[in-house]
This record gives C-alpha cells, sequence and structure tokens, in this order.
C-alpha cells in the first residue's frame, strides 16, 4: 500500500475507533455522579467518601499513564506497540462499566463495591486510551496533516461524547426512563455501550497502518527515570501541561454532573431538557473541529485564542445575567422557557471558544513531541502523549472535588436524595412511574432560588476565570508556534537524511 492510500485509510478508520471509546468516557466522566446522584440514597459521610474515592482513583489513573506510556514505547507484537493495549483496555472497561452500573447495592456496600470498580476503570480504561491516542504522532510528522488527525479524530470523540450526551439523559431522566426508573435505565444504557466500544475500536484493529520504524531501534527499558527525565527535560512540554490542567478543569466542570443538576432543580426533572441543552451547547463545536484544518492554515493559533476567549466572554455573560435575576417559567416562547433558552444560547458561545481552546492544547501537547526529538534526539510519544489523558484525568479529579462541594454548600443533596427514593420505589414496582414524576416535581418546589443560583455561578465564573488564565499563560510561554515548528521539522529532517547517508 503506497502512502498516500495509507494515509487516506488511516484518516477514515483511525477516527471512527472512537466513537464507542467516547461514550463510554462520557458515561463515566459526566454521569457517573449524576447516576450516584440519583440512584442511591447515601448520607453526607458516604456520598463523601464517595467523592474521596473518585478524587483518589483519578488521581491514581493519572500518575499511571506515563507509566502505561512507557510500557507501551517497550511493545512489540506482530500487530504493533500500541494496537494489543487497546484491545486489552476496552474488552476489560466494557466489563467493568457494565458491573458498576448494574449492581443494586446502598449505602456502604455501594461505597465498597464502587471503590473497587473504580480503581478498576482507572487501570483498564488507561490501557486503551494512552494506547490509542498515542498511535497519532507514529500516523504523520507533517503539522497541517497532523492537524487533520487531531481535528478529525476529536470531532468523531465529540459524535461519541455528545451522542452519548444527547440520549443518556433522555433515556435516564424523566418520564423517557428506560424502564420506568433512573436505576433500571442506566444499567441498560451501560449494557449497550459496553458493546459499542470495542466494536468500534475494531475499525483500528483492522483499518490502520501505522509507521513501525521504532522496531529497527533497541527496546527501552521500562523506566522511572526515563519517565521523569523525558517530562522534565521538555521546558514546552511543562508550560503545555500547566496549561492544559487549568483549562480542562474549567471545561469540565458542567459536564461533571454539576450542569445536569442545574437544569433538573432550576427548569424540571427532565432528561430532554438537558439533552437540549447539551445538543445547543455541543453543536457549534461540530463546525470548529471540521474546519479547523482550514482556519490553521489561514490563521495562527494564538490570534485564533483571542477570538475564542472573547467568544466565551459573550457566552457566559449571556448565561449568567438571566440566570441569576429572571425566574424560571416568568416569561415563555410558547412552549420554551426564556430563561431556559438564553441559558443554553450562551453554554453554545462559551462551548465554542472552550472547546476551540481544548483542540488547540491537545494539538501543542502533541507538536512537542518533535521538540524533545530536537532537543534530546528521542522522540518518546507514548510518555509524551500520555502527558494529555494523565492531565485530563487529574483535572477531573479536580472537577470532582468542586463539584461535590457544589451540591454539598448548596444542600440540593437533600433533594436529591429524595428524588432517588422515589426511583427506587418505582424501579421495585412500589409506585407508578406517573405517580413517581409527580412526587418529584413536588419535592423540586423546595429548591430555593438561591440554592440553584449557586450552581449556576459555579458553571459560569469558574469555567471563565480558568480559560483567561490558561490563555495568559499560553501567549507568554508557550514557544511552538507554526513558524518555530515547521523551522524544527525541517531540520530533523535534515538531520536523518545526513544520518541515513553515514550509515549507507
Amino acid at each position: 500500500m503506497d502512502e498516500t492510500k495509507r494515509m487516506k485509510r488511516n484518516l477514515l478508520f483511525f477516527p471512527l475507533g472512537t466513537i464507542g471509546r467516547d461514550m463510554v468516557y462520557a458515561l463515566v466522566t459526566n454521569f457517573l455522579m449524576t447516576f450516584v446522584l440519583f440512584t442511591r440514597e447515601l448520607t453526607d459521610a458516604q456520598f463523601s467518601a464517595i467523592a474521596a474515592i473518585m478524587v483518589a482513583a483519578r488521581i491514581f489513573d493519572a500518575l499511571n499513564d506515563p507509566i502505561m506510556g512507557n510500557i507501551i514505547e517497550r511493545t512489540r507484537t506482530k500487530i504493533g506497540k500500541f494496537k494489543p493495549w487497546i484491545i486489552a483496555g476496552m474488552l476489560s472497561t466494557s466489563l467493568v462499566i457494565y458491573a458498576t452500573f448494574n449492581v443494586r447495592l446502598q449505602g456502604w456496600s455501594f461505597v465498597w463495591f464502587f471503590g473497587a470498580m473504580y480503581f478498576l476503570y482507572s487501570i483498564t480504561y488507561t490501557m486503551g486510551d494512552i494506547s490509542y491516542w498515542g498511535m497519532i504522532p507514529s500516523l504523520s510528522s507533517d503539522g497541517d496533516t497532523r492537524n487533520t488527525f487531531t481535528a478529525r479524530t476529536t470531532l468523531f470523540a465529540g459524535i461519541g461524547g455528545t451522542g452519548a450526551g444527547i440520549l443518556i439523559p433522555m433515556l435516564t431522566t424523566g418520564a423517557g426512563a428506560i424502564g420506568g426508573s433512573t436505576t433500571i435505565a442506566y444499567g441498560r444504557i451501560a449494557l449497550i455501550i459496553a458493546l459499542l466500544c470495542p466494536a468500534f475500536l475494531l475499525f483500528v484493529i483492522f483499518g490502520v497502518k501505522e509507521d513501525r520504524s521504532y522496531e529497527a531501534e533497541p527496546v527501552p527499558p521500562v523506566s522511572f527515570k526515563k519517565i521523569w527525565s523525558t517530562i522534565s527535560g521538555n521546558s514546552q512540554l511543562i508550560w503545555i501541561s500547566v496549561i492544559f490542567l487549568i483549562h480542562e478543569v474549567g471545561n469540565t466542570i458542567v459536564v461533571s454532573g454539576v450542569g445536569s443538576t442545574y437544569i433538573y432543580v432550576e427548569f424540571g426533572y427532565r432528561g430532554g431538557l438537558y439533552s437540549l441543552f447539551t445538543t445547543i451547547g455541543m453543536s457549534v463545536t461540530a463546525l470548529l473541529m471540521i474546519f479547523y484544518p482550514a482556519i490553521s492554515r489561514k490563521v495562527p493559533r494564538k490570534r485564533f485564542m483571542r477570538t475564542l476567549l472573547i467568544t466565551s466572554v459573550a457566552g457566559y455573560a449571556l448565561m449568567l445575567v438571566p440566570g441569576v435575576l429572571m425566574r424560571s417559567g416568568a416569561v415563555m416562547l410558547g412552549t420554551m422557557d426564556l430563561k431556559f433558552l438564553l441559558i443554553t444560547l450562551g453554554y453554545m458561545l462559551a462551548n465554542f471558544g472552550q472547546y476551540g481552546f481544548y483542540l488547540i492544547l491537545m494539538i501543542s501537547v502533541i507538536n512537542t513531541v518533535e521538540y524533545n526529538e530536537y532537543i534530546h534526539g528521542t522522540r518518546d510519544e507514548g510518555i509524551i502523549t500520555s502527558m494529555r489523558p494523565f492531565l485530563t484525568k487529574l483535572a477531573s479529579a479536580l472537577t470532582v472535588v468542586i463539584a461535590s462541594a457544589t451540591f454539598l454548600l448548596t444542600g440540593v443533596r437533600e433533594y436529591t436524595n429524595q428524588i432517588t427514593s422515589l426511583e427506587n420505589a418505582a424501579a421495585a414496582g412500589r409506585i407508578s412511574e406517573a405517580e413517581k414524576l409527580a412526587q418529584i416535581d413536588e419535592v423540586l418546589l423546595n429548591v430555593t432560588h438561591g440554592q440553584s443560583s449557586g450552581i449556576l455561578l459555579v458553571m459560569v465564573i469558574a469555567p471563565l476565570v480558568l480559560m483567561v488564565i490558561s490563555y495568559l499563560l499560553y501567549l507568554r510561554h508557550y514557544k511552538l508556534d507554526e513558524p518555530e515548528y515547521d523551522r524544527i521539522c525541517a531540520e530533523l529532517k535534515e538531520r536523518r537524511a545526513a544520518a541515513s547517508k553515514e550509515n549507507q
């Protein structure tokens, strides 16, 4: 297969593989806290234990990422160094998520089971995630092609994650819940996603061909010293890691359970409302992922980030002002609550800027592979690309702290526990679905405007402040802009050509 055909094939099959993976990621990262809030009756101590487990497991998971990257670097099999770990990781992850969402335990029994499953998930998902994203540098070193790979893969990841984000609330919450109960619905959704995840990865296993020139090099040892020296010896990797972490904390606050809880307590316990919020909020990001390669050819990254930041500021203002000053249901446009519409449109603008930042920062992390080769003579793709999921997981740990503190400080868990009791009663057949929904509406009437506004403030202020900080740090400290990256790649090409002549 010639290089052009291989590249076209890879550009088609590699992005397809992430659709099921990101359904898993969305289920666990975006809805696990919601699942716990609305299907488990927990005391504050038990809920705090759940939050502590999630934080500890995600930190543990994050620390595992560079180690996994180092292990991948020394893997040599007939199907390459990435694919074996993709297969093992995703099959085991499917088993773990099925068990997690289908157990019927409550109280401390659930807490202990949850802890075991969550730590297992941290290990199994890391295998597949690091190996999957680690393939990108081995697919192309050309800057424009890599932008296309990253943007297209992020687009398909968005299709999987957004599709799950739209369908899961609709099928688990309110009148549309599968089986008439959130408890039953999450179990069935988990089964479907557990089957889809490995199915989509078949495109990668059988359709993607990587550059395997690394097989001519000695197998590197598994070494903590190597991990540390690779990270600490790459100044651009260090700075972009700090910037990515700060941004990612703010970027994921809304989808950590804070956004869905706000929509339910402010506008009603109806999954379709949160699905609509998510659909509109994510819609414009698809355009960004499609057209980013074309944009990147004409607009420098740092200039484009300024435009994205301005867009997000406008969006957050549109969320905050009506969110605090208006009462839900006070002004209706037909059947649509004007307050809900304004907040949703604001989230769309804010999310456009946030996801644009995410895409640029992710490419910036990957581009430090060539910088590492430039200054040290080794690419160390597995270790460097493991930093993105490492930082994502570390950010999610911090986001769990923010979300849990929000629920405890605003006092909304008093109402979510009552809803859980009604959901479990419906799942056991003690009350009808109609009775459950009517009683939940009565529970939510007791939520005060101050409590819901407190949740909204967390959704708006924290992401905006963190986005501004990440932007200022990027302008000041990240040096691998387009001209510098192209210069480095050109010099590396000359070095390889010279080395090849010497070896002849």
